[in-house]
């Protein structure tokens, strides 16, 4: 896949915001799960939903849309999303309950779902070749700053403010990104056609398959706990809002922080070998945050050192897809969202099951199994070294 356009300054920068605001709109319900059930009078675990039916839509979406939309050019394609993003963020703020509430996200994350693989397939496009993996880890940032700088901000806003003040807010930034992106990004940028065959395809490729079961397995295992991060840290710690607030601050700083690590050192010691560095660190903050269950500052620890691995190992995954099969980039791409939303919507739904049975401390260890079963797959994936054959 190559391209007549020299990247504009900026433009991948534009397509990074965009991933940060849809990142916020598919995480915002994690951050302020308290504060939307107190005030829609629903419990905890069905304001959960939120996150497992939205992510049932995700990951229908992604490959529906990459398939329909493939012709299109990226430029309209992702202002629009965003356009929509940006809007059904606002409508949000004014939903009088939570039926409308959720019809709103499922209709916004429908529409969002084009957006990730999308910006992936572009920053391929608009990128050299040897620059291609630090470009797609950089687009993949933006939802390092999601976590990062977002989700923090959301459930500050939402505890001091109000949920519907945090969803104006994110519905203000993606406005802003969609301007940027208008301006920045330039117009005929397509990439191949994805037709049925595409499918085939990929389905064929031995090495697609296994990378696309890791995302699963990363996912599932982390939103066990994360869905549901707030109250777990309130239940089994007794931490207020501003404390768990600083918890998904450390969380999202140290994924941002890999992800910079990360993007630095990819193009040299390649995907493989960084995936397995980041999801080691996913690893071990996980087995930590299960053994320090309810000792605040260990928990904390815990979480930095996870954080360090959760982004990283995303962005990772979109490198190793791109570089496995080149010319069914934007499909596999749009396949690794799909499955990374389908772990999300597993681990919510299992973690949503232990917490309304209160079995809080089974969560860890669950999570740990996913994790685990995600690191033995990447070992599975290990490149085989070319032999040289003497002339």
């Amino acid at each position: 896949m190559t391209s007549a356009f020299a990247s504009p300054r900026l433009a991948p920068t534009a397509l990074m915001l965009g991933n940060l605001v849809t990142g916020c709109s598919v995480l915002a319900p994690a951050g302020m799960i308290p504060e939307l059930a107190a005030g829609l009078g629903v419990e905890i675990p069905t304001v959960g939903l939120l996150i497992t039916f939205g992510a049932v839509v995700l990951c229908i979406g992604s490959p529906l849309t990459a398939w329909l939309t493939s012709r299109f050019d990226r430029r309209s394609l992702l202002t629009v999303t965003l356009l929509v993003l940006a809007f059904g963020n606002l409508a949000s703020a004014f939903a009088p309950d939570y039926a409308t509430l959720l019809a709103l996200r499922l209709v916004m994350l429908a529409v969002g779902a084009l957006y990730t693989p999308q910006a992936a397939g572009t920053a391929a496009l608009i990128s050299p070749v040897e620059k291609r993996g630090s470009t797609i880890a950089y687009v993949f940032l933006g939802w390092s700053l999601a976590a990062a700088v977002g989700l923090p901000l959301i459930t500050f806003i939402g505890s001091h403010s109000g949920w519907r003040t945090s969803y104006l807010a994110v519905g203000a930034v993606g406005a802003l990104s969609f301007l940027l992106l208008t301006w920045r990004l330039p117009s005929g940028l397509k990439g191949a056609p994805v037709e049925l065959k595409t499918w085939t395809e990929l389905g064929r490729n031995r090495m697609v398959v296994l990378l696309l079961l890791i995302t699963t397995l990363q996912m599932s295992g982390q939103f066990v706990i994360f869905t549901f991060m707030g109250p777990l840290l309130k239940r089994l710690t007794g931490a207020d809002a501003n404390q768990i607030g600083l918890v998904f601050a450390v969380y999202g700083a140290c994924g941002f922080l890999g992800v910079v690590v990360a993007t630095r050192i990819v193009d040299g010691w390649g995907a493989y070998r960084t995936s397995l560095l980041f999801t080691c660190l996913m690893l071990a903050g996980v087995v930590a945050w299960t053994m320090s269950a309810g000792v605040y500052p260990l928990m904390a620890v815990a979480v930095a050192i996870w954080g360090l691995g959760f982004a990283s190992t995303n962005s990772m995954q979109q490198v190793r897809l791109v570089t496995a099969a080149p010319p069914l980039a934007s499909a596999s791409v749009s396949l690794n969202t799909s499955v990374l939303y389908i772990g999300q919507a597993i681990g919510s739904a299992v973690g949503g099951s232990l917490f309304a049975r209160d079995l809080l401390g089974v969560t860890g260890y669950v999570a740990t199994a996913f994790v685990v079963l995600a690191l033995l797959v990447i070992l599975a994936t290990r490149p085989r070294e070319r032999i040289a054959v003497p002339a």
